[in-house]
């Protein structure tokens, strides 16, 4: 079972009807506590995972940003010295950059709400636990004081929609896969007439950029 499948069992256990059913209420309500004690430290260690890969993943957004710019400013070099082959590099250079920084914006984006999901999961497992704590005491002596005077309770299942929390190195293995098949289909095919069409867009748009900064550049 995944860690976040063993979290989200226990934060919809109930406290009360686990200790109703326990031959041993005592051992079973500290057993539950330890195991919750243990899963928070395992998802405090994937959230400080997730916020490192997120971290990571804004430093190579950034740096490509940085570069992009970098280029922008070479292909003006270019220009002003009149070496349009250059400029044309440049320019190639930096569009690369910036589709680079762009692709790393969505994964940014997606890592943010791993993050804040594994937070959320965090913030509820505590929140559980306190509950646990506060009432052990209190749910122990009930239940010992229950079976002296011979009452009987009727067990109440825990309610289970059967449904799984989704696993967020899913989300990973996803995009990884995607790409693979990527990948594998531009081997496959070759250059296709829409790869074509893509270049002559690209040569525009760098023969467009130029003119800008020729213009630019021109003297007033």
């Amino acid at each position: 079972m995944a860690l976040l499948e063993r979290v989200s069992t226990l934060i919809r256990a109930n406290i009360n009807d686990l200790v109703d059913k326990a031959e041993d209420p005592e051992k079973m309500i500290k057993q539950v506590i330890l195991d919750m004690q243990n899963q928070l430290l395992q998802v405090k260690t994937q959230v400080a995972i997730a916020i490192a890969d997120q971290h990571l993943l804004e430093k190579k957004q950034k740096e490509n940003l940085e570069k992009t710019a970098e280029w922008t400013r070479k292909a003006e070099l270019a220009v002003s010295k009149k070496q349009d082959d250059l400029a044309r590099a440049a320019i190639e250079r930096s569009l690369s950059c910036k589709q680079t920084a762009q692709n790393f914006e969505q994964q940014v984006a997606d890592q943010k709400i791993e993050v804040e999901n594994l937070k959320t999961a965090l913030r509820k497992l505590e929140q559980k636990l306190e509950e646990a704590q506060s009432k052990c005491d209190v749910l122990v002596a009930q239940a010992r004081r229950s079976r002296v005077v011979g009452k009987a309770r009727t067990a109440q299942s825990a309610a289970s929609d059967g449904k799984h929390v989704e696993t967020f190195d899913r989300m990973k293995q996803k995009v990884a896969r995607g790409e693979a098949i990527n990948h594998a289909h531009q081997e496959l095919t070759g250059e296709s007439i829409e790869d074509r069409f893509a270049t002559l867009e690209r040569e525009d748009e760098i023969e467009r950029l130029l003119t800008e900064i020729k213009n630019k550049s021109a003297p007033a």
